[in-house]
């Protein structure tokens, strides 16, 4: 599948995903041609999906970090689908995993404040007629809010 040298390629794209060629192909020992195929053949393969700036939400003013456990009314294939298609409408989540346990989905959503989160939660989310309940759980603090994958074995 993936090789050493592979997975270093990975973490450095990882760190960096604007690194050129030649300043890859330093790292990892080899020659721009080798280190250009390879990446190519990762994202043939589909290990490497996309590449994406990460941005200072703060910044952007968006304060505001909520996780969201749902449950749902009725486990149904009908409202499951509903619920699903229409979390991925919804830009203020930005992850959204069925779960097992006490809830359905675990939502994770960033908004600029308690008020825009609020409004969310009144107009998009409980208007779902598959939504029993949701409990809601704000982020004080990020103590690890990691996007690298640790690959090597």
């Amino acid at each position: 599948m993936i090789d050493s040298v592979d997975e270093q390629i990975l973490m450095l794209l990882q760190e960096n995903s604007k690194m050129n060629i030649k300043e890859l192909a330093l790292k990892v020992g080899l020659t721009a041609t080798p280190t250009y195929d390879r990446i190519k053949r990762l994202e043939k393969k589909g290990i490497i999906k996309r590449y994406i700036a990460e941005l200072d939400k703060q910044k952007l003013g968006f304060e505001l970090t909520v996780f969201c456990q749902v449950t749902l009314q009725v486990h149904s294939k009908t409202l499951i689908t509903q619920f699903e298609n229409a979390v991925n409408k919804m830009p203020e989540v930005l992850g959204c995993y069925h779960v097992a346990g006490n809830f359905d989905y675990l939502l994770k959503i960033i908004t600029p404040n308690i008020k825009s989160y609020q409004l969310f939660l009144k107009n998009k989310l409980s208007v779902l007629e598959s939504v029993a309940n949701v409990q809601s759980n704000f982020v004080m603090s990020a103590v690890k809010d990691n996007l690298t994958l640790t690959i090597t074995k």
